[in-house]
């Protein structure tokens, strides 16, 4: 049996950048086209007629995703990326646009109902602000949370960590405090090694920098460095009896090693009063 589906398996990205261009030529910075992406930049306070335009003209019917980017070297360091779905064709493009931490970015919750959690979720993380959203409040982070997360400035440990106490039988909040600072990592090769002393290293000297310091290091180049060659195959052949003599083996016999016997202990004198010695105590008296 044969499926028939308005949507095909792949959309070619072929003619789509000229076309929608063309449509939103008059909002339009740049269209380009990377990794099989094709992706608007637009300007900032017409995002909402150039996604309404791609809905209603170009069959983008869904709006899959807001996420934003930071560029801190930028003077617009926000990016917000919107993200569209054409369910009748099968294929996706991009919309961007940029934004500073003070100026809002036009909210687009008069297109689609759920671009006000996704507007939150940027908000929360990132702090750009979404004029005309009328519930734009923190969804991530805690209650009382200081800062936004994934601002490249935003410090890795945060501002306010929080604990169970067990005194306050309740979880409290407190200003973050370390213990230590955060160690930093320089991901070098370990083969290869660092290019500076660790502590504690600086005792071995020039041993943690490299190869230790040999002026002739001992090579076996030829075969008389290794103990090979014809002097040492014709011993082989002639048996035990051609070793040379630092290695003949001594005929040294147990009674040539052994210790000297160790002498007699003396004899004590008897102990005073009724007392007496352990060897004659045990024996059993006459008689029994």
């Amino acid at each position: 049996m044969t499926v028939l589906h308005s949507a095909p398996r792949y959309s070619s990205n072929d003619g789509v950048l000229d076309t929608v261009s063309e449509s939103i030529s008059v909002w339009l910075d740049r269209a380009d086209e990377h990794h099989g992406e094709i992706v608007f930049t637009v300007k900032r306070g017409d995002i909402e007629n150039v996604l309404r335009t791609l809905r209603d003209d170009h069959a983008y019917q869904q709006l899959m995703e807001i996420a934003g980017v930071d560029y801190p070297d930028r003077p617009e360091r926000f990016e917000i990326v919107y993200m569209l779905l054409s369910l009748t064709r099968n294929h996706r493009v991009m919309v961007k646009c940029s934004t500073d931490e003070a100026t809002p970015v036009p909210t687009v919750t008069t297109l689609w109902p759920n671009a006000g959690w996704l507007e939150r979720e940027v908000f929360d993380l990132y702090g750009v602000v979404f004029d005309g959203n009328q519930d734009l409040r923190r969804i991530l982070t805690d209650y009382g949370f200081e800062g936004h997360p994934f601002r490249k400035d935003f410090p890795m440990t945060g501002y306010i960590e929080l604990r169970y106490s067990e005194e306050e039988k309740r979880v409290v909040y407190e200003p973050v405090e370390l213990a230590q600072e955060m160690r930093t990592f320089d991901f070098l090769s370990p083969w290869e090694g660092a290019d500076y002393v660790l502590p504690g290293d600086e005792k071995a000297g020039d041993l943690v920098k490299g190869a230790p310091p040999i002026d002739d290091p001992k090579v076996t180049e030829k075969p008389a460095d290794t103990g090979a060659g014809p002097n040492a195959e014709e011993r082989a052949e002639k048996g035990t009896d051609a070793v040379p003599p630092d290695m003949i083996e001594l005929d040294i016999t147990d009674d040539d090693i052994a210790p000297d016997p160790t002498e007699n202990r003396p004899d004590r004198e008897a102990p005073e009063g009724d007392v007496r010695r352990t060897k004659s105590a045990t024996r059993p008296e006459e008689g029994e």
